[in-house]
């Protein structure tokens, strides 16, 4: 075989190859494309719903606030809370009648099963049958430095306390529940207690003390934006009827996701 032929065998291969290689990385890049063009498509759809929903609910601020701060976060790999903060101005909250703890029926729920404690003597086995968590008298003294148990009761939602027991869990217990508004809520004598504990999975103990922030929860973003909605004015309209000067005493109002951007609630 002589220099010719195999320049030209040599030629010949090389382009086989170049033709074998480019038929394979035409698919790749045909998927690169539509696997960007899909993304692109993704943000400009969640760009529009965004728009939209806010263009829908510009006529209440609270449901255009949260339409703006669903456009602005990002998917995570959990369920976020929705934070509602109320920032007060104009009070001395060294003064007692200035600082409240009120709670507030969320008329959509809280997004997620409340659990419950209960400070429970007698009707401890029927406490039994509705609670996550059922804290006998004989446990309550001493109990502050039990770690693990008080971990137990601080971990519920709901705290709830036969009123014959208010007084010995408050001594024993009220230096730790107290700041962190975990307190219990009297058990009202004669009352039907299944009845009572799903009453009360809808309350939300709100609070002005010495900051001039209210903290709240009021629900999680997989519940409709009409129901988060609904509860942050349920909380709204209840602090506000609380302040001395009631909107004259809210500086601002924001709402947010936990991982997401805060975003000003323009209440009027």
């Amino acid at each position: 075989m002589n220099s010719g032929t195999v320049a030209y065998l040599n030629k010949y291969r090389t382009k086989i190859t170049e033709t074998a290689a480019a038929s394979v990385s035409l698919p790749r890049q045909e998927d690169d494309m539509k696997t960007k063009k899909e993304k692109a498509q993704k943000e400009e759809n969640k760009k529009d719903k965004g728009a939209e929903g806010a263009k829908e609910a510009s006529s209440n601020p609270i449901l255009a606030a949260i339409a703006q701060a669903r456009l602005h976060s990002k998917p995570r790999g959990f369920s976020q809370t929705w934070d509602f903060i109320i920032n007060a101005k104009g009070l001395n909250l060294k003064k007692p009648e200035n600082r409240f703890a009120i709670d507030v029926a969320l008329p959509k729920g809280r997004g997620k099963e409340a659990k419950v404690c209960i400070f429970a003597d007698a009707g401890a086995a029927e406490a039994a049958k509705v609670a996550a968590v059922v804290v006998r008298k004989e446990e309550v003294v001493g109990m502050a430095k039990n770690r693990a148990r008080l971990s137990d009761v601080l971990s519920c939602d709901v705290i709830l306390g036969e009123p014959q027991l208010m007084a010995m869990v408050g001594k024993e217990l009220g230096p730790v529940l107290a700041p962190k508004g975990k307190m219990p809520r009297p058990i009202p004598p004669n009352v039907k207690l299944d009845a009572f504990v799903a009453a009360s999975k809808k309350l939300l103990r709100v609070a002005l003390k010495e900051s001039p922030a209210i903290h709240t929860m009021i629900g999680n973003d997989r519940m409709p934006d009409d129901d988060v909605a609904a509860n942050a004015e349920a909380i709204f309209n209840a602090v506000r009827d609380k302040l001395p000067k009631g909107l004259n005493n809210i500086k601002s109002v924001v709402i947010k996701l936990t991982m997401g951007r805060p975003v000003r609630v323009m209440m009027k």
